[in-house]
């Protein structure tokens, strides 16, 4: 039987902001959301693509050549190399994240991933959107250890405006995964002016008041990390120019969600 093949962008070794402990992190190409704060804008694309080189060649009038962002790889592949980190998730309390893009872009894949890692015991997280069809999200909702789960905009129509799909489905699932007390982190991307806004605090704290058991909530601050990523996929950043939330901002939205019986981090 032919193993499916897959096309990731990135695999960061050393993770320890992707879940518990040491973690090898595979990100996944390929992503039907168009968020305009996307930090990973090379993940967006399902197919390798050519970007500027990180370091241009010196005294040269000649444009180096591109680089190509993304490879397509057996699972036996991306296997060797998370085998190499068992050591360090044993000590750590580690495992394998999978994330993008999102990872539910390529199903056969990740579900191959999920069974490669399953035999060898490995401790999975699935960094999500939570963007996906309720039949395609339940054949995996039992067979991860840990979702770090994306929650963004909770009115539909703005939405639809940032990130270019509704989301009717993320909250669905979202709402299972807690009837069924699986693990989940909820991550809140803290954008000055949109995210952060009173309506949608307000509305985001109403949702999480009304689940039953999902209580983990992490808070990252929006950074400027992902502009010279934009440059070298010479596309445009819809962002460019928008200042990180200050530290007190962060501060003051830590507390407002413990107060609703949250339990927070911040930027992890």
């Amino acid at each position: 039987m032919t193993m499916p093949q897959g096309t990731i962008f990135d695999i960061k070794r050393f993770a320890i902001h992707d879940g518990p402990g040491i973690r090898t992190t595979v990100f996944l190409k390929g992503c039907p959301l168009r968020c305009s704060w996307c930090h990973n804008p090379e993940g967006q694309n399902p197919d390798p693509e050519p970007a500027m080189p990180v370091v241009a060649v010196p005294d040269s009038s000649e444009r180096s050549p591109d680089e190509i962002v993304g490879r397509v790889l057996e699972v036996e592949d991306v296997v060797k190399e998370l085998e190499s980190d068992i050591l360090f998730f044993d000590e750590s309390g580690g495992g394998v994240t999978f994330s993008g893009g999102e990872p539910f872009a390529q199903p056969e894949f990740l579900d191959a991933l999920l069974d490669a890692c399953r035999t060898r015991k490995l401790h999975t997280c699935l960094d999500t959107s939570g963007y996906a069809p309720a039949e395609l999200f339940a054949l995996f909702r039992d067979r991860v250890d840990l979702y770090l789960y994306d929650l963004k905009l909770m009115d539909d129509a703005e939405h639809q405006k940032y990130t270019g799909v509704s989301n009717r489905s993320i909250l669905d699932n979202l709402r299972t995964l807690d009837e069924l007390q699986r693990k989940v982190v909820v991550r809140f991307l803290v954008i000055p002016g949109l995210t952060d806004t009173e309506d949608n605090i307000s509305a985001t704290l109403g949702f999480l008041a009304s689940l039953r058991n999902l209580r983990d909530v992490s808070l990252l601050p929006y950074h400027r990390i992902a502009a010279e990523k934009y440059r070298r996929l010479r596309r445009k950043n819809e962002m460019e120019g928008l200042s990180p939330p200050s530290d007190e901002v962060m501060k003051s939205l830590r507390t407002r969600f413990e107060s609703c019986g949250m339990k927070v981090t911040i930027g992890a």
